[in-house]
């Protein structure tokens, strides 16, 4: 179910119509330094993990540089498709690690055949969602929304498990949550779409604004 997830075209549809979504938002917010218009600057990217035929906007990263002289600052809004800079795309990280109870030499190579991603790698996603993930500002803030907590030992499944509706949907609504982490604002609320709330009764946003 997990593989057949990651090779269904229409999931990463969603994904990019939800960052077009947080990309109006942040656009319409205009500059954080200066209240400035925002314009386009997208920046490249060569994710892995996803089907063959993304398309060309699987190439870059939706962000913005302010048109005003002398800031010019640049404004990145949060992704639901990506996890910080990481090269596998996020719902890849998210399902893969918690699909993965151990990693086993049968897994491991199940994993390398089907997404590339080798045992190095998913050590890391382990030790990540584990201790750097926990130790975040943002975990730390987020954390007591979840009644009862979510079990450390086990994520990110433990945290999958909180969020409603079918498993796609909770992928969905966890990377939803996950957002304000692809940002260097990495606190809740910093263009997230959770805007406060239970987040395991959170709903995504519908529709497609393009930025």
């Amino acid at each position: 179910m997990c593989h057949a997830l990651l090779r269904d075209a229409s999931l990463y549809e969603q994904l990019l119509a939800f960052d077009h979504y947080l990309a109006a938002d942040a656009r319409a917010a205009g500059c954080a330094f200066c209240e400035g218009i925002l314009h386009s600057a997208r920046y490249p990217r060569k994710p892995r993990g996803g089907p063959d035929d993304l398309g060309p906007d699987y190439a870059t990263r939706l962000s913005f540089c302010c048109a005003a002289e002398g800031c010019r600052r640049r404004t990145t809004p949060p992704s639901v498709r990506y996890l910080g800079r990481r090269v596998y795309l996020g719902a890849v990280v998210v399902l893969v690690t918690a699909m993965l109870g151990g990693i086993t030499a049968t897994r491991a190579a199940q994993l390398r055949a089907w997404l590339g991603v080798s045992v190095r790698t998913l050590k890391r996603w382990h030790a990540w969602w584990r201790a750097t993930f926990v130790a975040s500002a943002f975990w730390r803030g987020a954390q007591g929304r979840f009644m009862p907590p979510v079990a450390i030992e086990a994520l990110p499944a433990s945290l999958l498990e909180r969020f409603a509706g079918d498993e796609r949907t909770r992928v969905l609504s966890a990377l939803a949550f996950l957002a304000p982490l692809t940002t260097r604002r990495a606190d809740h609320g910093a263009g997230s779409p959770m805007a406060g709330g239970d987040p395991q009764r959170m709903r995504l946003v519908p529709g497609r604004r393009r930025s």
